[in-house]
């Protein structure tokens, strides 16, 4: 939500609709702005028929305790294991929001499944000069690839974290 939507839309406009397509948008079910600000993109670029928008309960809100995180992002686990097994995606892009971790656990668990090999990409956010996002701490030795916006933070996880640049 919020920057995390602006930085995803900023990755999406370098990639080809025609060859990523169709799109599946996984919004956290309590975020009320990024499916709008979704919607106008896909309109902008003419793939209005091309995309989907999935909402997931979110694994913590922001300020939730991790304590009580345990049992939220269960019951996202449990929401997110029906949407992957129906959806099947190729590939996952993610940069931040906890409502990722439960979409790359299940996409990871399809592969070692020997289910579908699900390519899972992770991008952290601008914000993170320093340190990794909680959701960063999780994937970085997960995601297939983990992509980072500083080269502290590429030097810091060196051989986990690829510097981009600014996205």
């Amino acid at each position: 939500s919020g920057g995390h939507t602006a930085e995803m839309l900023a990755l999406l406009k370098g990639l080809d609709p025609s060859v990523y397509t169709p799109r599946d948008y996984v919004i956290a079910d309590t975020d009320h702005t990024s499916a709008t600000r979704v919607e106008a993109f896909e309109h902008a670029r003419g793939g209005a028929d091309q995309y989907t928008l999935h909402y997931l309960p979110r694994s913590r809100e922001v300020g939730q305790s991790y304590l009580s995180s345990v049992f939220t992002t269960l019951y996202a686990l449990l929401h997110a294991c029906a949407m992957v097994l129906r959806l099947r995606p190729s590939l996952l892009l993610c940069n931040g929001p906890g409502t990722c971790i439960p979409v790359a656990a299940w996409c990871l668990w399809l592969r070692f499944a020997g289910v579908k090999r699900c390519t899972v990409v992770y991008v952290e956010s601008i914000a993170r000069v320093d340190s990794l996002s909680l959701s960063g701490k999780i994937l970085v030795r997960t995601a297939d690839r983990f992509l980072v916006q500083w080269p502290q933070l590429a030097k810091k996880y060196k051989g986990r974290a690829e510097y981009i640049g600014r996205v």
